[in-house]
């Protein structure tokens, strides 16, 4: 339920810029067109974000127990306790039941590695494209001169 109000609420913020994001994707115009990665990136940065708070709100319970019951595991107090700072940090995202269960799906944190990745490179290609087409443009005007 959490996962589907998140998705709801990511399509909802990033609607517009999806819109015109994949109208750029089925045009094939996203290959020359420096703003298309720049959005990407925007739209990778509010995914993250979105990725983090699902991770972080997974198993959002007042009592972790009662969230490991409800999902069909037990909860081990010596684990918790023993293992307590592994929670508490920002990364990797961990919400454990006991020492094979964790609350936290298994592609969070794997995501929340790739996502930033990938919001760095687009600019990096940005960058790419703006360059070359100031190249091609000087290079035709010295022709044309």
């Amino acid at each position: 339920m959490l996962f589907t109000m998140l998705f709801a609420l990511f399509v909802v913020v990033t609607g517009p810029g999806l819109w015109f994001w994949g109208r750029s994707l089925g045009r094939g115009s996203w290959r020359h067109s420096a703003g298309w990665y720049a959005g990407s990136a925007a739209l990778l940065v509010v995914a993250t974000g979105f990725v983090y708070l699902a991770g972080a709100l997974s198993g959002a319970s007042l009592d972790p127990e009662e969230a490991c019951h409800a999902r069909g595991q037990r909860y081990d107090y010596p684990y918790v306790d023993a293992h307590f700072e592994e929670t508490s940090r920002w990364f990797p995202l961990r919400n454990p039941c006991d020492a094979g269960y964790d609350l936290v799906p298994a592609w969070v944190n794997p995501a929340l590695v790739a996502l930033p990745v990938l919001a760095v490179v687009c600019p990096a290609f940005c960058v790419r494209l703006t360059v070359t087409r100031r190249r091609r443009t000087k290079a035709v005007m010295k022709q044309t001169s």
